[in-house]
């Protein structure tokens, strides 16, 4: 039976039974649920995809927004791979082939915006001397983009729906967006997506049609996009391509006709998602207009317009309001978006009025035209630029007008004098080991081997937040035999006021505890707690005899989460086709990660305010789980006491299966798990850790004090 004097000395089921009066009763097995049912875990339900439904819910305070605002930009910073910022190399830019307007000038540019990876477009310029305002026009998947020019048939629709309303310039929307806003006074900057018109280095097959593993690419070294070592250093074609529009705004503001205060970007479809994430990342832009794209549905679904970590918690409307209180503007269509004006646009509204500019954020509702960009639309976009940048025009210069159509001829910029330069597999073994090594460089150069830059990484890949208000439920109390002795136990389900969590828990004490408590962690969950015949591990008994109570947690996937008992060999992953991980684990947590939060939550528990040091203070982690915790030490911001663990020389950078239990996203960029190490030391008053070379030890010896 548990008594007071022992209960006031347990720290996560005792105490809740001390408080709920249970009665103790004998266990034969060590579950804490009946046989069959699972816990009620929310992690168990579906997985969340790009076809889910995103809302966003505006804080109640400015300062509570600003809080949340940091967090989901350093969270897409790392899930671009832009935290730490690539070195910016020179940009060697080309810009040649200048082409007369009547008020305006067209340009060939190609510029490097890592070495040897090229950035190609046209420059349509204004005539008018000074420093212009500048924006940057990033295509979406219309194919061939800047090249194209729709055929008779196709102009014939646009003019009939109206969506078009000039029989020549109408044929070519990028031609069209760059000659008018050049025509207003403003520079624009029309620029390839990967794989379209002089963008092949990486191909569009790669770039956006991705659907099956490269085994070539899936290797150690020199490894290729989409595979575990890729999404391990946080490499992806939405990360290229979003680097790419920052040095396209460097680029711009190399120009002294350029107005560096006034800088923007549009574009829609993916384009619009280019536009979302330049301007939540990048503090230079003064105006955005993503059209046909920011909604509470569907996320976009192409390969480069997903990243694993973007969007974990978060979605598009979140990511727009990033830009608040800047002015934005924005379009719906009958398409996913259309249901913008009751879906997301008013929480985008409220979040702009709580930054005190409500009217610096509109939208610009077309339900009677499909998925577009035209002129329609544009117009929009023309008249927001004209009154954010304070050009000052009247509406007659807002409108568009014909202008010569250019072929392709003259728009491409590989020429002769500019030869295209090379792409296909060994350019992009090389792009990407390029920008490992450059961020390797960084944090090895950086105080403290980069602990400002890995610290808050670390916990952003994680997506450690803090305790949340949990409970014990499904109490019992029980005997457990081990080393031909008796001791207490008790056992619960730690869960989560919202649902989020719940862990099966047992809690064993001696029979005078002191003060001292171990979280034993185990590849099996609570069962490493037992032998295969049920009784006590030798090792527990250890701990147990020195005084100290023991704590055994089935994490995620472990133990009782599991039907058939057996430990989880593969992890889920959403149903598409395609085998990239951003559409699983670009919103959705790995496994690995969701059992961190376990370890954290299970360690900060606090079973009511008066038993506020009531809390686990040490770790022991053995048997498979030695890198759980040691990230859990390295996001953790109170100390633990003590911990051993055995890390069995893993590295994250050698996982080489995306549904592997051990993948996690973007960690093996930032030091890899010595690198977590690194950061756990400073949380841990006293740290052992085997299987880095370190001699031969005895853990639960050291951990009592008796080596």
């Amino acid at each position: 039976m548990l008594g007071k004097a022992a209960g006031c000395r347990f720290y996560i089921v005792a105490a809740a039974l001390l408080a709920l009066g249970a009665h103790a009763f004998a266990a034969e097995i060590p579950r804490v649920l009946p046989p069959g049912e699972l816990p009620k875990d929310a992690r168990l339900g579906p997985l969340k995809d790009l076809d889910g439904y995103f809302p966003f819910t505006p804080p109640e305070s400015r300062e509570a927004w600003e809080k949340r605002a940091d967090q989901v930009r350093l969270q897409m910073r790392v899930a671009l791979g832009i935290f730490p910022e690539p070195t910016r190399n020179p940009l060697n830019a080309a810009v040649h082939g200048r082409i007369e307007g009547d008020e305006y000038t067209v340009e060939k540019v190609s510029f490097e915006s890592m070495p040897g990876f090229f950035v190609t477009g046209s420059l349509f310029r204004p005539k008018t001397p000074g420093a212009h305002p500048a924006v940057l026009c990033p295509h979406g998947h219309w194919r061939n983009a800047r090249f194209a020019i729709r055929s008779d048939a196709e102009m014939k629709k646009e003019l009939d729906s109206g969506g078009e309303l000039l029989p020549e310039a109408g044929r070519s929307m990028f031609q069209s967006i760059g000659v008018q806003l050049a025509r207003m006074g403003v520079v624009a900057f029309v620029y390839d997506m990967q794989g379209d018109c002089d963008a092949q280095q990486i191909s569009y097959e790669l770039a956006h049609k991705f659907a099956k593993q490269r085994p070539e690419m899936n290797t150690r070294e020199n490894w290729g996009l989409y595979s575990p070592q890729a999404e391990a250093h946080a490499q992806s074609i939405i990360g290229l391509q979003t680097w790419n529009s920052m040095r396209a705004l460097d680029f711009l503001t190399s120009l002294a006709d350029v107005d560096a205060k006034r800088l923007a970007c549009t574009g829609a479809s993916g384009g619009g998602t280019q536009t979302m994430m330049l301007a939540a990342v990048d503090p230079r832009l003064a105006v955005a207009c993503p059209a046909v794209m920011v909604s509470t549905a569907m996320q976009g679904g192409c390969t480069c317009e997903n990243a694993s970590l973007l969007r974990v918690g978060t979605g598009n409307i979140e990511i727009a309001a990033l830009f608040a209180p800047k002015p934005q503007g924005m379009t719906c269509a009958n398409d996913w978006t259309k249901e913008m004006e009751t879906k997301g646009f008013p929480e985008l509204k409220k979040l702009y009025g709580l930054m005190g500019a409500p009217e610096k954020v509109t939208l610009w509702p077309h339900l009677n035209f499909g998925h577009n960009y035209n002129a329609v639309s544009r117009g929009n976009i023309y008249g927001w630029f004209n009154e954010h940048f304070h050009l000052g025009l009247p509406a007659e210069r807002l409108v568009e007008r014909e202008y010569p159509l250019l072929k392709q001829e003259q728009l491409t910029v590989w020429d002769a004098e500019h030869p295209a330069p090379a792409g296909g597999d060994d350019f992009e073994r090389k792009l990407l080991k390029w920008w490992s090594d450059d961020a390797q460089a960084q944090l090895a150069k950086a105080p403290n081997e980069g602990a400002a830059i890995t610290g808050p990484a670390w916990r952003s890949l994680i997506g450690w937040a803090g305790p949340k208000e949990s409970k014990v439920e499904s109490l019992k109390e029980f005997k457990l035999e081990g080393d031909g002795k008796s001791y207490g136990a008790a056992s619960g389900v730690l869960t989560a006021n919202d649902g989020s969590y719940a862990l099966p828990v047992i809690e064993i004490h001696p029979a005078k505890p002191d003060d001292s408590a171990f979280l034993w962690l185990d590849e099996r969950g609570k069962a490493g707690l037992f032998t295969a015949e049920g009784k006590l591990r030798p090792e527990v008994c250890r701990l147990l005899e020195s005084g100290a109570s023991v704590v055994g947690v089935d994490l995620f996937s472990q133990g009782e989460f599991q039907a058939d008992g057996q430990p989880l060999e593969k992890t889920r992953r959403v149903k598409n086709p395609r085998e990239a991980a951003a559409f699983t684990f670009g919103y959705n947590p790995a496994v690995f990660a969701q059992r961190v939060h376990d370890v954290c939550a299970v360690l900060s528990f606090q079973p009511s305010p008066d038993h506020a040091k009531r809390r686990l203070h040490s770790i022991v982690a053995l048997d498979g789980t030695g890198p759980i915790a040691a990230v859990a030490l390295a996001v953790l911001p109170e100390k633990i006491g003590s911990a051993a663990i055995e890390t069995g020389g893993f590295r994250f950078g050698g996982v080489l299966d995306l549904q592997s239990p051990a993948f996690l996203p973007a960690a093996a960029k930032y030091g890899d798990l010595p690198g977590a190490l690194r950061l756990a030391r400073q949380q841990a008053g006293r740290l052992l850790v085997l299987g880095e070379g370190e001699k031969n030890a005895d853990p639960v010896g050291w951990l009592v004090g008796k080596q």
